[in-house]
C-alpha cells in the first residue's frame, strides 16, 4: 500500500490539471457514474468527524475528515484527516493519502473553476475573506486560473500574516511562473473594493461581505467556507444581483446556510440554483461587463476521490 505525505503530494500537483480533474468528476456526477452516500457526521460540541465514502467505476475511496475550530488558537490546522482508496475490484487498499493536503489542493481547485467559469477574463484581482489555509488554496488556484496582478488578504482573527504572505508569494511563483503582489486590509470594505473576484473562506455564521449591492456589483463571488445550515457569509443583497446561483449537488440548499436560509426566507428560489455539472454540459457563454456571478461550494467526496486516484497516477514534477 502506498501512503502520500504533503510533500509527496505537492511534488505531483499540476494546478490546472487539478482543475481539470475537478471539472471531469462534475462530469461522471453528471452522468450518475458513482455511489455516494450522505456523509456522516459526529459531532461533540463544535468538534466534528467526518466519514465520506464515494465509489467510481475507477477506485473506491473513503475521506476521513476532522474539523475543530478551536485548533487555530493552539497553532493547529482546522481540517486534517486521511483519503483512503481501495481497489475497485478486490477492495483492497491500495494509497492512503493525507487529507488536510487533499482537502485543500481540491477544494482550492473548485474554487478554481468556478473563477474559470464566472470571472471575467481580464479579472487582476482576488480578495480573501478569511486567510487561513483555505484562503491560501483559493488564493493560489485563483492566480492560475486568471492571470492575476494582486492578492488581497482579510482575517479577523490579526495573526501575524507575514510568513503566511511569504509562503503564497513564493507557491504562486513557483506554479504558476507569475510574481503578484500581495497586500493585507483590516476593513472588508476596502477589499472588496480593490478586488474583481471575492472568496469567503470562513465559518461564520453572519454574512462576511457588505449587504451593498453597489459594492457587490459586478463582482464573481466564490464562496467556500460555510458547510451547515447555521453558518452564513454571503448577504442577501447577491441574490437580487444574480440571475443564477451555481452549486455542486442538490443537498447543498439544504447543507449550508448560504442557500437554507435565503431560500426559505423567499430571497433566492430554487428555480435560480444551477448544478455545475448541468453549467457544463450546457451552452456556456462570457461573462459581461458589469455583470455579478456567485459559485457557491459545499464540497463532496467525488471531489476528493477523483483528485486523489488523480494524484496517486502522476508522476512526482
Amino acid at each position: 500500500m502506498i501512503v502520500l505525505g504533503k510533500e509527496e503530494i505537492k511534488k505531483r500537483i499540476n494546478l490546472n490539471e487539478m482543475m481539470d480533474e475537478i471539472e471531469h468528476a462534475y462530469t461522471v456526477f453528471g452522468e450518475g457514474n458513482y455511489f455516494m452516500p450522505p456523509r456522516q457526521s459526529v459531532e461533540d460540541s463544535n468538534k466534528t468527524m467526518m466519514y465520506m465514502p464515494c465509489y467510481t467505476k475507477e477506485v473506491i475511496g473513503t475521506k476521513i475528515l476532522s474539523i475543530f475550530p478551536e485548533n487555530a488558537k493552539i497553532n493547529l490546522p482546522l481540517i486534517d484527516g486521511v483519503v483512503l482508496l481501495n481497489d475497485v475490484e478486490t477492495g483492497q487498499p491500495i494509497a492512503v493519502l493525507d487529507g488536510q493536503t487533499i482537502t485543500a489542493y481540491r477544494t482550492g481547485a473548485v474554487g478554481g473553476v468556478g473563477i474559470r467559469h464566472f470571472a471575467k477574463k481580464d479579472a487582476k484581482s482576488v480578495g480573501i475573506i478569511g486567510a487561513g489555509t483555505q484562503g491560501y488554496y483559493q488564493a493560489l488556484f485563483a492566480a492560475c486560473a486568471r492571470e492575476l496582478e494582486r492578492v488581497n488578504l482579510f482575517n479577523r482573527r490579526g495573526k501575524d500574516m507575514e510568513e503566511y504572505k511569504k509562503n503564497l508569494k513564493e507557491e504562486i511563483l513557483e506554479k504558476t511562473g507569475r510574481e503578484v503582489e500581495i497586500c493585507e486590509y483590516k476593513e472588508v470594505e476596502e477589499l472588496v473594493k480593490k478586488s474583481d473576484i471575492l472568496c469567503t473562506t470562513t465559518t461564520a455564521t453572519a454574512p462576511v461581505l457588505p449587504n451593498d449591492a453597489e459594492q457587490l456589483r459586478g463582482k464573481c463571488i466564490i464562496s467556500i467556507g460555510s458547510y451547515t445550515p447555521e453558518m452564513r457569509e454571503i448577504p442577501d443583497v447577491v441574490c437580487s444581483l444574480v440571475d443564477k446561483v451555481y452549486i455542486e449537488l442538490p443537498y447543498a440548499m439544504e447543507e449550508t446556510g448560504d442557500l437554507a436560509q435565503p431560500l426559505a426566507e423567499g430571497i433566492l428560489k430554487e428555480e435560480n440554483v444551477v448544478l455545475m455539472s448541468d453549467y457544463l454540459k450546457g451552452e456556456r457563454r462570457a461573462i459581461e461587463k458589469g455583470e455579478t456571478t456567485y459559485f457557491k461550494s459545499v464540497g463532496m467526496a467525488l471531489f476528493d476521490i477523483c483528485v486523489s486516484h488523480k494524484i496517486l497516477n502522476t508522476k512526482e514534477n
